[in-house]
């Protein structure tokens, strides 16, 4: 199962994000194939790769294995904003 969906999660988060596979794998100080070799099923990330990989595409390893979000990135930004407004008009009532 894994050996296809973590080739396919990571390509799909590094598109959204708007970055070559070569930048990214240069970015993580691996060659620059890394990247693509996995998304090419030729290899999978050891585990201390695969944090980096997720600290690179600014997700959690459980947003990297939650099929249902998506984009997590913008998922989060908007459960961040939605609770400062939140904050922000409860702040406003209190005056």
């Amino acid at each position: 199962m894994y050996e296809d969906f973590v080739p396919e999660r990571l390509a799909k988060l590094r598109t959204q994000k708007g970055v070559s596979a070569r930048d990214m794998s240069l970015s993580l100080g691996q060659a620059n194939n890394y990247i693509n070799n996995i998304e090419n099923k030729k290899s999978l990330p050891a585990m201390q790769s695969f944090f980096y990989i997720c600290e690179y595409l600014d997700v959690t390893p459980q947003e990297f294995f939650d099929e249902g979000n998506t984009c997590p990135e913008a998922l989060r930004e908007f459960i961040t904003e939605q609770y400062i407004l939140g904050i922000m008009k409860e702040l406003n009532s209190r005056k």
